[in-house]
């Protein structure tokens, strides 16, 4: 019974380290995105500033595109892992002949996603304090 806990003791640290690997890329990629949209609307960070937004309200303007982002992102994590508990206890059910079946606690799922919020925020927040720095005249004379 000791080497069968110490395996799959094994396996959850080995599942662990994939988990915080992809969290790590997921959080450059969403920078990645920001940073992209951040340039593509330079013209109109400008508009927006010489019109008479704050440097706070172009920040807000990204954090809310950032954290939207983030939202989806947890949301349809949960969806399609919802999706494949079914066929997953199916499988198992009928490899192992036991009857227990997987499932997701409904807070975890919630504190999954406010987890992908809170990160795809931090990703893009270096990136929207510079999107909020941009000067009005040189952002309009880009492109």
């Amino acid at each position: 019974m000791v080497s069968v806990t110490t395996i799959i003791n094994s396996i959850s640290y080995i599942l662990i380290a994939f988990v915080g690997i992809s969290l790590l890329v997921s959080s450059i990629m969403i920078g990645i995105i920001t940073n992209i949209s951040v340039l593509e609307r330079t013209k109109e960070i400008g508009i927006l500033r010489a019109i008479g937004a704050s440097k706070g309200d172009v920040s807000r303007v990204f954090n809310a595109e950032t954290i939207i982002e983030g939202l989806a992102a947890g949301l349809i994590g949960i969806g399609i892992t919802q999706l494949l508990l079914f066929p997953i206890n199916i499988f198992m059910e009928n490899i192992s002949n036991i009857h227990i079946k997987a499932h997701l606690n409904p807070w975890a799922a919630l504190i999954l996603v406010a987890f992908s919020v809170f990160l795809t925020f931090l990703a893009g927040l270096i990136l929207t304090h510079n999107a909020a720095s941009k000067d009005s005249v040189i952002a309009l004379r880009s492109e």
